[in-house]
């Protein structure tokens, strides 16, 4: 059978899987959130089979959803490409596109791989370990947003095409590292205030920034090892080391010219704009303004094109963002709002976790982190998720008469954590923009380390805290 044949087969198999979903009697769901299923069973399918460009899919998708009917088109379309999420993704592409033209990626990445040494499995380390500290203290989406053209310098250095195993492993560790350390504390990911702010006003349990970290810290940590451990078994890099030495790289760093202007205002803009998300709580106390995560990057956007300011034109830049890639991220959340409003999303979470409230302590945490790690596929957002599941399990813990805090904490973590699709974070989707790996590198890899994290998570909670639950 040709590769086109098959590609015709998978788009056949994701038709019949949808309609079977949409016509399947199930209970106490409706019309609208049968198909918002359906459609998405759909997507995936074609997204992990690659069928169809990841973009199309996502395209075609919006329309199945409008034409059976589970909403209309306007507001399908509206819930993602009305997002400012859309003027984030601009914004970072823009910042990754202008530190890589200045030459300042060079000279980080340099720096690192003079630390690290020519060998690359150290370097992949490097950046899972670095990703993850720096997730913990900024968001994670910054942290990446930081890392991801550090790492494709390195690539572009050595020649490595896009496919490699190399390629694949440095880019989804640098998602990966990301995705880790945004569970280590409340700053590392939205879902996490979120949860403390469900557990202080349904539950009356008030979660201190250092109750979090002890939980969230260990586990991230214990994810580090196995996280580089999963990627060199599935990408096993094609050369054990770099081209040039060990002692060549520090040597070349050593030797880096002074930095030039465009260098220096790439990393005025870098440090402005991480300034500005870490300072947006006090700013909007100050200016009495919302201030979404958009906001701050489009000013330090702006500042690379004011006249005379660098050489780097528009026009240079324009060629280095992945439109399909925001495209994909953005049909990822009309699917998953779609999927909340219908209903589909509180049915898929009261059906995966329905039953926790009743098991022991063991089994509850592991059957939460799994249910949750399932549901981030199809809401495609950690708000999204943690706004759906964390009200269900603090009422699943009250009818069950179990402590709210130990059902809450194991979502709250792995609502910020998202290893097997692409389009669950954004975290995944700025990497991936860079055209390394494919959707389905990213899930055979991610669905043996969800299970490893679930284990690692599982344990964690309840060595810390399971004698007090």
């Amino acid at each position: 059978m040709t590769a086109e044949a098959r590609k015709w087969v998978w788009i056949g198999i994701a038709a019949l899987a949808a309609a079977a979903v949409m016509l399947a009697p199930l209970p106490s769901l409706a019309d609208a959130g049968r198909t918002a299923l359906g459609v998405l069973l759909f997507a995936l399918i074609l997204w992990i089979t690659e069928a169809l460009p990841f973009h199309i899919t996502g395209l075609l998708s919006l329309f199945l959803m409008a034409v059976f009917r589970a909403d209309t088109f306007q507001h399908i379309v509206a819930a993602g490409f009305g997002n400012d999420i859309f003027i984030f993704f601009v914004g970072v592409l823009v910042l990754s596109a202008f530190i890589t033209r200045s030459g300042l990626g060079k000279r980080v990445s340099a720096f690192i791989i003079s630390r690290t040494g020519n060998r690359v499995s150290l370097i992949i380390l490097g950046f899972i370990l670095t990703g993850a500290l720096l997730s913990m203290w900024i968001s994670e989406i910054a942290a990446v947003a930081i890392l991801t053209p550090l790492a494709k310098d390195i690539l572009e250095q050595e020649k490595t095409r896009p496919g490699s195993n190399f390629g694949k492993g440095l880019m989804i560790a640098t998602a990966w590292g990301c995705v880790a350390g945004g569970m280590g504390t409340p700053a590392g990911s939205g879902t996490n205030p979120l949860a403390i702010g469900f557990l202080k006003d349904m539950a009356g349990i008030d979660v201190s920034f250092l109750r979090w970290m002890s939980y969230g810290i260990p586990a991230a940590l214990l994810l580090i090892l196995p996280t580089w451990g999963v990627l060199m078994f599935f990408f096993k890099p094609e050369v054990k080391r770099l081209s040039k030495s060990s002692e060549e790289l520090k040597e070349e760093y050593r030797n880096l010219p002074p930095m030039r202007k465009e260098e220096k205002l790439a990393v005025f803009a870098l440090l402005l704009t991480a300034a500005l998300w870490l300072a947006t709580p006090l700013l909007e106390r100050i200016s009495g303004l919302e201030i979404p995560i958009s906001m701050p990057i489009l000013l330090t956007n702006a500042v690379f094109f004011l006249p005379k300011v660098s050489s780097i034109k528009w026009r240079q830049v324009e060629r280095d963002i992945s439109w399909s890639g925001i495209i994909l991220i953005l049909c990822g959340i009309s699917l998953g709002k779609t999927l909340y409003d219908t209903g589909a999303a509180a049915w898929l979470s009261a059906s995966l976790l329905g039953g926790a409230g009743d098991l022991p302590l063991f089994a509850r945490t592991l059957m939460v982190i799994l249910g949750v790690s399932v549901l981030k596929i199809a809401l495609t957002s950690n708000t999204v998720t943690g706004t759906i599941v964390i009200p269900i399990l603090i009422a699943l813990a009250r009818n069950a008469g179990t402590d709210a805090f130990s059902m809450v904490i194991p979502a709250a973590l792995t609502s910020s954590m998202a290893f097997l699709l692409v389009t669950s974070t954004p975290v995944n989707i700025i990497p991936h923009a860079a055209g390394y790996f494919t959707v389905g590198d990213m899930a055979k890899a991610g669905a043996v380390l969800t299970v490893i994290a679930a284990l690692i998570i599982t344990v964690v909670i309840i060595a810390v805290g399971g004698v007090g639950f």
